[in-house]
């Protein structure tokens, strides 16, 4: 059967697409892993986990450039994004080297390995919450062959089902980068972009993607991410938002991966 004649297309499902994408692009920004929110509505809708991977990849580059653009640019912020540059190349190659083993590989094993490390990241959260809340070390050195290998794997996975990145990429730049939560969401943002456009390339190559759903929740977590860049992003508070935001998102996926929920 042709994968599009078994979706749900009905109005009301692409009114979730847009009410979904919107509160995704709000979590992204803050703490990522919105994804587990638009794949799940994608797959209620009867997309094949597949395709759902797939269109998924739009809104995700729309919304990360809608994130990089509107965010304000202080002196702090260029200087962030600057030193994120040196990682864009082995972030790019790792993306479209994951994206082109998902095409022949099952995701199943590779969701509870991600459960299990959230739940190692939820329990230091729990556990150890002040070395989450510190401010960014001036004098740390961050071009290190551990990180370029960090940003590495990090594409790969991305590129692979994406769904976590976000708070892998703050655990990386928190735990192995010295930097505070509010310094890591710039970094991650600007990375977040980089590492979406090879996957979103290979899943046209492939027609892994349903158009009207994908533009829907484009729409929606670029709406999502402007409210969270503009708002919360810069605030004096944005750690403290993060840290929490993070803890909930970690217990809804943790759940959603090991099919509790």
């Amino acid at each position: 059967m042709n994968e599009e004649i078994a979706l749900n297309t009905h109005w009301w499902m692409y009114a979730l697409y847009l009410i979904g994408g919107t509160l995704t692009g709000m979590i992204n920004v803050l703490a990522g892993n919105g994804s587990a929110i638009t794949l799940s509505l994608m797959i209620f809708a009867g997309m094949p986990a597949g395709l759902a991977n797939g269109t998924n990849r739009i809104g995700a580059m729309v919304q990360t450039i809608t994130s990089v653009v509107a965010m304000r640019k202080t002196l702090r912020t260029r200087r962030l994004i600057a030193l994120s540059i040196p990682f864009f190349i082995p972030a790019f190659i790792g993306s479209l080297v994951g994206a082109l083993i998902v095409m022949d590989l099952d995701d199943y094993v590779l969701k509870k390995i991600i459960g299990f490390l959230m739940l190692l990241i939820l329990l230091s959260l729990l556990l150890n919450p002040k070395k989450w809340r510190k401010k960014t070390d001036p004098n740390t050195v961050i071009n290190t062959w551990k990180n370029y290998l960090w940003f590495f794997l990090i594409g790969v996975y991305t590129g692979f089902i994406q769904m976590g990145v976000g708070i892998i990429m703050l655990t990386i730049l928190v735990l192995s980068m010295n930097l505070s939560l509010r310094d890591a969401n710039i970094i991650k943002l600007m990375m977040a972009m980089i590492l979406s456009i090879p996957a979103f390339i290979v899943f046209i190559g492939y027609g892994q993607i349903h158009w009207p759903s994908g533009m829907v929740l484009a729409l929606g977590q670029s709406l999502g991410s402007i409210i969270s860049t503009r708002y919360f992003l810069h605030s004096q508070h944005a750690s403290k938002i993060t840290h929490y935001v993070l803890i909930m998102i970690l217990c809804i996926s943790i759940l959603k991966l090991f099919d509790f929920v």
